[in-house]
């Protein structure tokens, strides 16, 4: 009886091995194991970790820069994009009045308390680095007499971030400075309050926030982001109720 030909399994194609690097990367972002901004391993660490040839890993970057799913920049490494995804529909009526600004912080405080709660539990030290940075850039611009705005904004979304939970950040990022009741009005006029005083105490509300997410106390990030924002609450509507008493 002849003995059945043996049949080696063919090889394993390139192209098929790109698609289990692809495959690989793809997971790790979708399990927040690599956050948009981060950096991927290098070249020789995805050979070693996945076993397959440099001409492999450089398909599958391929086909990952051209889905936006990473971009590379020379010299430096890959890096995570952000997921692209439509924008929510966010009708934001803008805050012109004082009372706009009230109501835009009563919606603040029950988004934020929860988001710093969840970056606290989650941050990573990439993340509570991130949030330190902002708050530098907002004590910079203050101290050079230049508008914080946008620098507030974004130490709110680096928080959102930490969260890892793509939904604070749109929601953040689609209000835009419309947070931030500077941008609307002069907060420090209105409650009676010398502007660099003024800038102080809310650049210590930020940082109470910035060190309890950085010993990832959830209960303490979350008073703390609700303290700072009832805070501005309360002296706009001091001052709010001043200023009715003298229509």
């Amino acid at each position: 009886m002849a003995t059945p030909t043996a049949f080696a399994a063919p090889p394993r194609r390139a192209r098929n091995l790109a698609e289990l690097v692809v495959g690989y990367v793809t997971e790790q972002i979708a399990s927040n194991t690599w956050k948009p901004g981060d950096k991927l391993p290098t070249e020789s660490q995805l050979m070693a970790t996945l076993s397959v040839s440099r001409t492999v890993i450089r398909e599958a970057i391929s086909r990952l820069q051209a889905g936006k799913v990473i971009e590379t920049r020379h010299g430096i490494g890959s890096f995570v994009l952000e997921p692209p995804r439509e924008k929510l529909d966010i009708d934001m009526v803008p805050a012109t009045t004082l009372r706009d600004v009230l109501a835009i912080l009563e919606l603040r405080i029950s988004l934020e308390t929860e988001c710093a709660g969840l970056a606290a539990q989650r941050a990573r030290p990439d993340d509570v680095a991130k949030i330190s940075a902002a708050l530098d850039a907002i004590e910079a611009t203050g101290s050079n007499g230049l508008d914080s705005v946008d620098a507030d904004l974004q130490f709110h979304i680096c928080v959102a971030r930490a969260t890892g939970n793509r939904y604070f950040v749109d929601i953040l990022t689609q209000m835009g400075s419309a947070l931030i009741p500077r941008k609307r009005l002069d907060s420090a006029g209105i409650a009676h309050a010398d502007p660099d005083a003024y800038l102080s105490l809310v650049n210590l509300e930020h940082r109470s926030i910035l060190d309890a997410i950085a010993r990832h106390d959830a209960d303490g990030a979350r008073a703390a982001m609700r303290m700072h924002l009832s805070n501005s609450r309360e002296r706009l509507r001091r001052a709010n109720e001043i200023a009715d008493t003298h229509d």
